[in-house]
């Protein structure tokens, strides 16, 4: 096992990217995890190019400034934006799998910032470790070998 990460049972492990989260409970020991999911959190989010039509602006300024293109809002890093927000409200105001006293958060470093700056600090104070990997694709095989591995 990990030396640094331990999951003591009934922790809640948050496996998550800009688009997806699946929430697992550890249901054994802290030598011997077992993860089990208990709910999935889902957004759909195509790519920027199927979510905008126009082409960015252009400024238009005195012939004394220069011209330029305005750079477009790419929706979908936005909207990943927006479902780390979400997240992280859920995890507050109405825990998925009920109350937890042990958080784990497994996300691409990107998405882990993303969510770190949303969390509330009741919910920061029990995180007891953070995993910058993309899992969300991998099974709970999978993502309980990455935990354990050490």
């Amino acid at each position: 096992m990990n030396p640094e990460l331990r999951i003591p049972s009934a922790t809640l492990v948050v496996v998550a990217d800009g688009n997806k989260a699946l929430f697992l409970r550890n249901r054994g020991t802290a030598q011997v995890p077992d993860l089990v999911v208990e709910d999935t959190m889902l957004q759909d989010n195509p790519p920027d190019r199927e979510q905008t039509s126009d082409r960015a602006g252009r400024r238009a300024g005195s012939p004394s400034t220069i011209r330029g293109a305005i750079e477009q809002t790419d929706r979908h890093d936005l909207e990943e934006s927006r479902f780390s927000a979400r997240l992280a409200d859920r995890l507050y105001r109405d825990p998925p799998t009920g109350a937890f006293e042990h958080l784990i958060l497994v996300a691409p470093p990107t998405a882990l910032g993303q969510l770190r700056r949303h969390l509330h600090d009741s919910v920061t104070e029990r995180v007891l470790g953070e995993i910058p990997k993309t899992l969300t694709q991998h099974g709970v095989a999978d993502i309980q070998k990455v935990l354990t591995a050490g």
